[in-house]
C-alpha cells in the first residue's frame, strides 16, 4: 500500500495522522515559511544587483510581508470551503513558479511582484496546520499541531542562516533557486502523502466566510484572549530578533549576517523542546502551560539584557525565549482548534492576523527603542510585552471554569481554558 493510501485509510478509520505524515507536514511548513524570511540577510546584495537605493530596498521585506498578510485574510479561509489537498498542492506549484521568477528576475518590477506573490502563497503553512488539526484525533490534536508548528518556527529561525550561507557560496539568486528545487520536490511528496478530503460542503459564500472570522473571535472570549496573547508573544519575539542584528553587527562584535544567523540555530533548540506543549494541552493543562511559559518568557529578558557583558547568558536567554513563545503558540492553536474544529482554517487565519500585528509592532518599536536606549531599551521593551502577556493570563485565570463543571466548553464563551 502506498503511503498516501495508508494516510487516507488512517483518516477514514479515525486513527488520525501517522507520525511520518505529521513530520512531512512540518517539513513542508518550514520550507514554505522560510521563503518569507530569506530576504532579510540578502538586502545589501539585492540592492547592489539592481542598483536600488538603501531607502527603497526595504520594499523587498515589506512586499513579502504584505503578501503574507493578504494571504492570511483571503486564502487561508478557503480551507474551510474547498479540498485542502488541492489548495495546498496548487499553492506549492505556484510558489515554485514565483521562486524561479525571483531567482531569474532582470527588473525591479518582476522582482517585487514575485516577492509579493511568494509571500501571498507562503500562507500554505497555515493551511497545513489547520489540515493537521482536522486529520488528527482529538486526543492527539495538540501533539500534531505542536509538531507542525515547530516546523514553522524552525523554518523562520533557520532561514536567515541558510540564506546567508547559500548567498556566500553562490550569490543571493542561488537562495531562491535552491528553494524552488526543494519546494518542487516537496510538492511531489505531498501529492503522494496528503489524504484526499471531501470539500467541507459549507453553504456559506466566500464573502460570508470572510465575515465570519471576526465574529468568531468577538463572540468567543477564549479565542479573543488567545489572539491577544499571540499578539503580545510575537511582539516580544519580533522585538528580540529584529534588533539583535544591530549590536552584533557593530563593534566590539562586528559579526557577519551568516554568523548572526547562527543565533537562530540556537533558538531552534528551544522551539524543538516546546513540542511537548501540545501534549500538555491534550491533557487539559493548556492554561497552566501558558502561565509557566509566560513566566519563562519574562525571565528570559533578565539574561538577554546581559548581551554587552556575556554572550553565554544571551544564548541561554534565546533558548528560553523561543521555548516560551513556541509553547504558548502551540497551546493557543491547540485550544482554538478544539473550540471550533469545523472552522479550523478560518480560526488559524484570524489567529495569525494577531500574530502579524504583534510582529509588526515588535519590529517597529524595537528599532526605535535601540535608537533611544540601545540594547537595554530593547530589553525593557521586550520584558514589557512579556509582562503584559503574563498579566493578561493572570487576569483571565480567575475567570476559568474547570472542565468538570463546564457542560460544554465550545458553547461557554466565558471560559478561558
Amino acid at each position: 500500500m502506498q503511503h498516501g493510501d495508508e494516510s487516507r485509510t488512517r483518516h477514514e478509520t479515525g486513527k488520525g495522522l501517522s507520525r511520518i505524515t505529521t513530520l512531512i507536514f512540518a517539513v513542508a511548513a518550514g520550507l514554505s515559511v522560510a521563503n518569507v524570511y530569506y530576504a532579510q540577510p540578502l538586502l545589501d546584495s539585492i540592492a547592489r544587483d539592481f542598483g536600488i537605493s538603501p531607502s527603497a530596498i526595504g520594499l523587498v521585506v515589506t512586499l513579502t510581508q504584505v503578501g503574507y498578510a493578504l494571504g492570511l485574510i483571503f486564502i487561508v479561509p478557503l480551507g474551510d470551503m474547498v479540498d485542502r489537498r488541492r489548495l495546498i498542492v496548487g499553492q506549492g506549484v505556484l510558489s515554485v513558479i514565483a521562486l524561479v521568477a525571483v531567482a531569474t528576475a532582470k527588473t525591479e518590477a518582476i522582482l517585487f511582484a514575485n516577492l509579493a506573490a511568494m509571500g501571498l502563497l507562503a500562507v500554505v503553512v497555515q493551511i497545513l496546520v489547520a489540515f493537521a488539526a482536522t486529520l488528527a484525533t482529538p486526543a492527539e490534536r495538540g501533539k500534531a499541531v505542536g509538531m507542525v508548528t515547530s516546523g514553522v518556527v524552525i523554518g523562520i529561525l533557520a532561514a536567515r542562516f541558510i540564506a546567508g550561507l547559500l548567498a556566500d557560496l553562490g550569490g543571493w539568486r542561488a537562495v531562491y533557486l535552491t528553494s524552488a528545487i526543494l519546494t518542487a520536490a516537496m510538492v511531489g511528496l505531498l501529492i503522494r502523502v496528503l489524504p484526499r478530503q471531501l470539500p467541507p460542503g459549507s453553504t456559506d459564500s466566500y464573502a460570508a466566510t470572510l465575515r465570519s472570522i471576526p465574529i468568531l473571535f468577538l463572540r468567543d472570549r477564549i479565542l479573543l484572549v488567545r489572539g491577544l496573547l499571540a499578539l503580545l508573544i510575537f511582539a516580544t519575539f519580533s522585538t528580540f530578533w529584529t534588533a539583535l542584528v544591530l549590536p552584533l553587527s557593530t563593534p566590539p562584535f562586528s559579526y557577519s549576517h551568516t554568523q548572526i544567523g547562527l543565533f537562530g540555530l540556537v533558538g531552534m533548540a528551544g522551539a524543538i523542546a516546546a513540542t511537548g506543549a501540545g501534549r500538555l494541552a491534550d491533557r487539559g493543562l493548556g492554561q497552566w502551560t501558558t502561565g509557566v511559559s509566560l513566566t519563562l518568557l519574562l525571565a528570559s529578558w533578565a539574561l538577554i539584557v546581559m548581551l554587552p557583558t556575556s554572550l553565554l547568558l544571551l544564548l541561554v536567554g534565546v533558548v528560553l525565549l523561543d521555548l516560551a513563545v513556541q509553547a504558548v503558540h502551540v497551546t493557543n492553536q491547540s485550544i482554538i482548534f478544539d473550540r471550533h474544529p469545523e472552522a479550523s482554517s478560518r480560526l488559524v487565519g484570524g489567529y495569525m492576523v494577531f500574530y502579524s500585528i504583534g510582529s509588526a509592532i515588535g519590529a517597529i518599536s524595537s528599532t526605535i527603542a535601540y535608537a533611544q536606549a540601545e540594547w537595554s531599551g530593547v530589553s525593557i521593551l521586550g520584558a514589557g510585552f512579556s509582562a503584559v502577556a503574563l498579566v493578561v493570563w493572570g487576569t483571565t485565570l480567575r475567570l476559568s471554569i474547570s472542565r468538570e463543571n463546564a457542560a460544554s466548553p465550545k458553547n461557554d464563551v466565558g471560559q478561558i481554558v
